[in-house]
């Protein structure tokens, strides 16, 4: 059977992921990225070390990265990404920093890491004031904190749970329970921690009840790169991904048409609904 007809298969754009060994959620990953890109994964090499910040310094060292870009290279991924929180923020605002610089050195692309996508995306949300809510011991949770707080973030509240391992076996029950003790008034948006945390469907959820936006490692990870390609990541009902969902956005009235045209003019219309999205 003929089909040459068929073109054969679209031209694929590649977003390059370097993650920790002990990652788990590559479908997660995917369920932010749209049809015309592709993710290549890579880990870095097993260590005997549970989640600590021992661990984030072992799966971040700049040798380690060099060697995963390398063999991300063959794919020629237009933009790389290191998929983890606590790797990328155990060294600071100016270790975030390195870490892209030198991926982007070995692999001649742009560079993105889940913590530098989050100051990204909680500049993009005009959010100060964060609620956490994190799986970690309290010394990595407390690690994240000053590093927000070097960024000019400050962290209203928090709730974590002192896990070591198998932090992607943790329900999304647990996940919207500590968000519920996180987030206390006049916080601006809440932050999911840990690429190893599954949040994708919790995400809507807890926005809808908690009325401000939801954000997780996995998705500013995604959404940062996918910014990169020129392109939008994949996310319905999710603040950071649909503007129109944030605080303060306006309401999808239709609009009225004008005097003398379409409908008969009735009464006056009464006041416009305030604000919209959140409200």
């Amino acid at each position: 059977m003929d089909v040459s007809f068929l073109g054969g298969p679209q031209p694929q754009r590649g977003v390059g992921v370097v993650a920790p060994f002990d990652f788990a959620l590559d479908r997660e990953l995917w369920r932010w990225i749209p049809d015309e890109v592709s993710l290549h994964l890579t880990r870095t090499p097993y260590v005997p070390v549970e989640v600590s910040l021992d661990l984030a310094r072992v799966v971040s060292e700049h040798e380690t990265l060099g060697e995963a870009v390398r063999a991300l290279s063959a794919a020629e991924p237009e933009v790389l990404a290191y998929a983890c929180t606590s790797g990328s923020f155990v060294g600071g605002t100016a270790g975030e920093r390195a870490m892209c610089e030198a991926m982007t050195r070995e692999g001649a692309v742009a560079s993105v890491t889940t913590s530098g996508a989050l100051l990204e995306a909680i500049d993009e949300l005009g959010a100060r004031r964060i609620a956490l809510v994190t799986p970690y011991t309290w010394s990595v949770t407390q690690a994240l904190e000053q590093y927000l707080a070097e960024a000019g973030v400050y962290v209203t509240g928090r709730a974590y749970l002192g896990l070591t391992r198998h932090i992607w076996k943790v329900p999304y029950r647990d996940v919207a329970d500590m968000a519920r003790r996180a987030v206390t008034s006049g916080v601006d948006a809440l932050f999911i921690s840990c690429t190893n945390l599954p949040t994708y469907d919790v995400i809507p959820q807890l926005e809808a009840e908690l009325r401000v936006p939801v954000l997780s490692a996995n998705q500013v990870t995604m959404w940062s790169a996918l910014r990169r390609l020129g392109t939008g990541a994949v996310g319905p009902y999710q603040a950071l991904i649909n503007p129109a969902a944030r605080p303060g956005a306006s309401p999808l009235n239709p609009p009225r048409p004008p005097q003398g045209q379409g409908l008969p003019e009735g009464p006056p219309a009464g006041p416009p609904a305030e604000g919209g999205g959140w409200t």
